[in-house]
């Protein structure tokens, strides 16, 4: 696609965007991160961090600038992990929200405690053009595939939906009409926290200097494969890493009374090492995501 058709096609993104973001059935998928196209912000041993970062359009022929997935991370009585990504995120059962309904189910709150402990983690992909990285300069003016949770996806909702008369909706997505975004990470109270991350004033990007839009246009990366549902473990595969992380015998449920130790969340393809030392703390919103999924979990009792 040309930049004068991408161009042309502005008017009606954000609400696009919006709808897309609003649809509870949106499907994501994510691979590992072991891969050189992930970027992410460097943080340094008090846990600070800052980057600057421009969210990019979705590449021809894809639809969303963004896609969205479920993963589970925590720590059995084993003493092992299981860190996957989950089944629901494109709409098939998963093992993990088997259990975890059973769980929820039992009338014990005890068990409810242990199923928000194994809870599914929210998570977005989009490609970003890295426009200022203190710690490592060498990724500034490349793109990248940038993996990010819900607080800042709340951020690129309030831009795109303001909640005030003087306020103008804005697609940060958008090359020419479009905001850098500053990632600003702290440490607060032991947690990682980006409540400081916001964007700037809406600018065009390279001053829409169209030879250099249409080199990055043509660097995106794309979402689909995140989409696919052979790049995810089968329910099978899923099951049995699960029973041995919990430590059941095959052909054995795990029931409510083999699940006494409490796990610790962690993040997806993370080393167990990375996993162990995790410390995001959970945002307001997680918290609404995390009782409508066990609402819906009551309900399939």
């Amino acid at each position: 696609m040309s930049l004068d058709n991408l161009k042309s096609m502005r008017g009606s993104s954000i609400d696009k965007l919006v709808k897309a973001a609003e649809a509870v059935s949106t499907k994501a998928e994510t691979k590992s991160y072991a891969d050189d196209r992930f970027w992410k912000p460097t943080r340094d041993k008090a846990g600070n961090g800052y980057a600057v970062v421009r969210f990019l359009p979705a590449k021809d022929g894809e639809d969303l600038p963004w896609v969205r997935y479920w993963d589970h991370g925590f720590k059995g009585p084993t003493g092992l992990w299981y860190i996957e990504n989950s089944l629901t995120s494109i709409g098939q059962e998963d093992p993990v929200s088997e259990s975890n309904s059973v769980l929820w189910n039992s009338g014990r709150d005890e068990d409810k405690a242990l199923a928000r402990e194994r809870k599914r983690r929210l998570h977005y992909i989009s490609n970003v053009l890295v426009i200022s990285d203190p710690e490592n300069p060498q990724n500034e003016g490349k793109v990248f595939l940038y993996q990010f949770g819900k607080k800042i996806f709340d951020k690129i909702m309030d831009v795109m939906q303001p909640q005030f008369a003087d306020e103008q909706p804005i697609n940060p997505y958008d090359f020419w009409e479009g905001a850098d975004f500053k990632i600003k990470i702290r440490k607060v109270e032991g947690w990682v926290n980006y409540d400081k991350s916001e964007f700037s004033k809406q600018s065009s990007l390279f001053e829409g200097d169209e030879a250099r839009l249409q080199e990055v246009y043509d660097g995106l990366y794309s979402l689909q494969d995140f989409l696919k549902p052979e790049n995810y473990k089968s329910y099978d595969e899923l099951k049995m890493k699960l029973n041995r992380v919990l430590g059941v015998e095959v052909g054995h449920d795990p029931m409510p009374a083999q699940m006494d130790s409490a796990p610790t969340e962690a993040a997806p393809t993370m080393s167990t090492a990375q996993a162990e030392s995790l410390g995001t703390a959970p945002a307001a919103s997680d918290e609404d995501d995390t009782l409508s999924y066990f609402a819906k979990l009551a309900k399939e009792s």
